[in-house]
């Protein structure tokens, strides 16, 4: 069998290309699947993306070497054929296509089957071996309608308002906080975003993505007069001095981890909303299913248990190690997380 993909300490290899793909440490040649910090990390000598990625990646990296690439373009590295498809995560994510000698692997990243409005709707890719995530591997994790978690959050939001207190909603600045964004009606109230949100939002707008309106939070900005407004912030500008100083206030989290009562309790937040960016456990055996694959790697998440659902449905399954997971610095309440699960 032709040696397409092989799992090393750098990350996930292509030989006949020489290539990674979402490296962990620093690589010649890495082809990466979307601008979250766990898989587009410094130091690689040459980076490929889609060119809906790459902005954002240059706003988190600076000034790096990369080739974009649209989405179903192929492009030709050493004997791989490579091209990036949708894979509905964030803006600009993509999965992976590689075929060599006739047979094709496809890494997926990070990815969720629900359309959001916002990124680009996820396309299975027909296969021999798929490499997926399972971060929400359990049978528990089912997605409510996006308009029920729309609903809930004006509702919180209209509540919080008529009592005097700003809403802050905690949510990753790419992906989340956009997805969130696309659910608010600015017609309720003022809509207020962390400088780190904004800052992704404005190369998102500039690329053409379509954001509802929403106002940075400044130094000159009299934050004791936003009563009533919304405010979109990364989770850890949650209960610090940064929000404290809007005066009286309710805190939320957007995450697929509310699903789980005591990842609330220790958050601390007033509420939790159950939205995520990743696959739900039906939405991880669809996608699968999709591929027509018959060999499937799993990487981090509840990897053990479904691994062992999956061979029990008849594919070749596997378990690979990986150094994916949440995102670094304050996006990320690691500590919160079940081991080995990403944090979004």
């Amino acid at each position: 069998m032709t040696e397409v993909i092989t799992f090393t300490e750098r990350g996930i290899y292509c030989p006949a290309g020489d290539f990674y793909i979402d490296p962990w440490r620093p690589v010649g040649r890495a082809v990466i699947t979307h601008g979250h910090a766990d898989h587009a990390r410094p130091g690689m000598g040459h980076y490929l993306a889609t060119h809906a990625a790459l902005p954002v990646m240059r706003l988190r990296l600076g000034a790096i070497a990369a080739q974009g690439l649209n989405y179903g373009e192929t492009c030709q590295i050493g004997a791989a054929r490579v091209s990036l498809h949708p894979a509905g995560h964030v803006p600009g994510s993509a999965q992976v296509r590689v075929e060599v000698g006739g047979e094709v692997w496809v890494v997926s990243g990070d990815y969720k089957v629900e359309a959001d409005g916002v990124s680009e709707p996820f396309a299975p890719v027909a296969c021999h071996s798929f490499i997926s995530e399972c971060t929400f591997g359990l049978p528990l994790f089912r997605w409510q309608p996006q308009a029920e978690i729309a609903a809930e959050i004006a509702a919180w939001w209209a509540q919080n308002a008529a009592e005097g207190r700003v809403s802050f909603l905690g949510a990753y600045s790419l992906g989340k906080a956009q997805r969130v964004l696309s659910l608010l009606d600015p017609s309720q109230g003022p809509i207020l975003t962390h400088a780190a949100v904004e800052a992704t939002n404005e190369v998102l707008r500039a690329q053409g993505y379509h954001l509802t309106a929403s106002q940075k939070i400044t130094p000159e900005l009299d934050r004791k007069a936003q009563a009533g407004a919304l405010v979109i912030c990364p989770p850890g500008a949650l209960a610090s001095p940064w929000a404290r100083r809007f005066g009286p206030g309710s805190e939320a989290m957007a995450s697929g981890w509310m699903r789980l009562r005591g990842i609330r309790r220790r958050r601390g937040a007033d509420r939790g909303f159950v939205i995520s960016d990743h696959a739900d456990w039906p939405g991880l055996l669809l996608a699968i299913k999709e591929t027509g694959a018959e060999n499937v790697y799993v990487t981090h998440g509840y990897t053990d248990i479904f691994a062992r659902h999956l061979a029990e449905l008849g594919y070749n399954a596997a378990v690979i190690p990986t150094e994916f997971g949440g995102e670094t610095g304050a996006e990320a309440p690691e500590t919160d997380m079940p081991e080995g699960a990403s944090a979004r």
